[in-house]
């Protein structure tokens, strides 16, 4: 393959391409936001829904969290990903932060087991897998419209914000809780002010919908044309191992991400016996630092390149799991345990801050979005989604230290896939 002149792009094709990216991962922001306000209000609105008299809307809610969390992000991810193949980026991403705005729209307003019986969990589980579908598809189309948008040679350092914007999200919905805490009374909150965090999702939700109707199409019509975009065939057939080696290091890297950002709240509280304020506190230090991380991540793979990130990430995550984590299970020290999460944090974020573009380089236009978005969904589902259910299964049989291993395995196995990458980009490497 031989380079082409890199481009000379005006000031205002700069400023339009900048935009975009903001525009779009704006969106991204939004999506996180609603999807996790549900966890961190589920305590205020759950006997609204779930009362223990009624056994229905116990499995309701089981069902509910099982398919939104697990079955509905695969099935997002190739529905996504196909509409961003065959009709655009930007339907796909326009569409999908509109589902979410139903999504929140509907938990807001809805009226609780005591107005309308069982119907109540019912339409909260339908607003759940509205919710599943819209994240599940989210990934994929942005990491494919942020890496073919951002500027040649920068790339990985405006991909990267797809991370930043998805923590940033999480924080969000952490302060807004907090702050809904500090300002109004439990019963309250248990009352009516649950639904405040939906309603400003559903707000925000619109705003990024307006931005996204602005964005420029970055796929070409005769792209869309092809009679093979989005198909699952085509991706299967030339582009297997494209999408094994994205779902490999993928597995890696989300189950990694899941066991240092969600699971290791609870990490803090069971095993190193904090207190649950002190490890929220420690846990949105942490988050805030690897969130302000991602940039400088990014901008260094556009010089070392994406390949030596994911070597970095996998060798380093081999070697310091067992280590952080033996570490951190026997901390008294909240300064201490900040050091240590951020520290494995900074490891993730060689991954994290290039996870959307080192996927986008691997696949062709016609079925980037659809490869992206579906290896990414499967991978996470079953490693990520997994982690802490796993996790805290060898506790409480008392192999918790098992559960380090397996990290660490994983990480051999990104290595190993990572290996495998070509020291050049396949594609994107050459787009303007």
């Amino acid at each position: 393959m031989t380079d082409v002149a890199p481009p000379q792009y005006s000031a205002a094709e700069k400023r339009h391409r900048v935009f975009s990216i903001m525009a779009a991962s704006s969106g991204n922001l939004v999506e996180w936001f609603d999807f996790y306000v549900y966890a961190f209000c589920a305590v205020y609105f759950a006997p609204s829904f779930f009362p223990k008299s009624d056994p229905t809307a116990q499995l309701l809610n089981t069902a509910g969290i099982f398919a939104a969390g697990f079955l509905m992000r695969p099935i997002g991810g190739w529905l996504f990903g196909r509409i961003a193949d065959r009709s655009g980026r930007k339907n796909s991403m326009v569409i999908s932060v509109g589902l979410m705005c139903v999504g929140s729209l509907m938990i807001a307003s809805l009226p609780t087991y005591a107005s309308i019986g069982a119907w109540a969990p019912a339409l909260l589980l339908l607003a759940r897998l509205l919710q599943g579908l819209s994240v599940g598809g989210e990934y994929g189309t942005t990491a494919t419209y942020m890496s073919e948008v951002a500027l040649h040679g920068q790339r990985g350092f405006f991909s990267s914000f797809q991370y930043v914007t998805l923590i940033g999200g999480q924080l969000l919905a952490v302060l807004l809780v907090v702050l809904l805490q500090q300002t109004m009374s439990d019963a309250d909150l248990r009352s009516w002010g649950w639904r405040i965090p939906f309603v400003v999702g559903a707000v925000t939700a619109v705003v990024a919908l307006l931005l996204r109707r602005t964005l420029q199409e970055t796929s070409t019509a005769e792209t869309r044309a092809n009679k093979d975009a989005g198909s699952l065939s085509n991706l299967f057939r030339n582009h297997k191992a494209a999408f094994f080696t994205v779902l490999g290091y993928t597995a890696g890297g989300s189950l990694i991400f899941y066991t240092f950002t969600t699971y290791m709240q609870k990490y803090l509280v069971n095993t190193a016996g904090m207190s649950i304020k002190t490890a929220s506190n420690v846990m949105t230090g942490c988050l805030f630092v690897y969130m302000c991380m991602q940039p400088a991540f990014g901008a260094l793979s556009d010089r070392i390149g994406r390949r030596s990130n994911m070597l970095l990430f996998g060798v380093l995550g081999t070697l310091a799991t067992v280590p952080i984590l033996t570490a951190l299970a026997s901390v008294s020290s909240p300064l201490a345990a900040f050091g240590l999460i951020t520290l494995a944090l900074a490891i993730v974020s060689f991954y994290t801050s290039i996870s959307g573009i080192v996927k986008a380089e691997m696949f062709p236009a016609e079925v980037r979005a659809l490869g992206v978005g579906l290896a990414y969904a499967v991978a996470n589902a079953i490693f990520g989604g997994s982690a802490e259910y796993v996790a805290l299964a060898l506790k409480s049989i008392g192999h918790e230290t098992v559960f380090y291993w397996y990290v660490t395995a994983m990480m051999v196995v990104a290595f190993l896939v990572a290996w495998r990458l070509p020291k050049q980009a396949k594609y994107l490497h050459n787009d303007h």
